[in-house]
């Protein structure tokens, strides 16, 4: 019984956490499809945006480079799973804000 209570919590307290890194995400990542593909702290089909912000801390070029990738795609830098083009789909104006957004990570 003690065991059946201590995962029942547990599952309580995952559930809990979902919904805070599910509230912490960007309305334009939603609306634009990017979750399909990414989430806040872990691997999906592409990085976490954590690790992306990880990734390119320090790295003055960082925007321009995420903006290219985000907006041409591309390959190679984390895996073998290309990363799809999403211009003219995505707005270069929302590509900006979400590459700034995933860079203050």
């Amino acid at each position: 019984m003690k065991s059946i209570v201590i995962s029942m919590i547990a599952a309580a307290g995952l559930m809990v956490a979902g919904s805070a890194s599910a509230a912490e995400m960007n309305p334009l990542a939603k609306k634009n499809g990017c979750t399909a593909c990414h989430t806040m702290d872990k691997k999906l089909v592409g990085p976490s945006y954590q690790d992306v912000a990880k990734k390119y801390k320090g790295d003055a070029g960082a925007a321009a480079k995420l903006e290219a990738k985000v907006a041409k795609g591309g390959s190679g830098v984390w895996g073998a799973m290309p990363m799809p083009p999403n211009a003219p789909k995505v707005p270069e104006g929302d590509i900006k804000e979400l590459v700034k957004w995933i860079l203050s990570l």
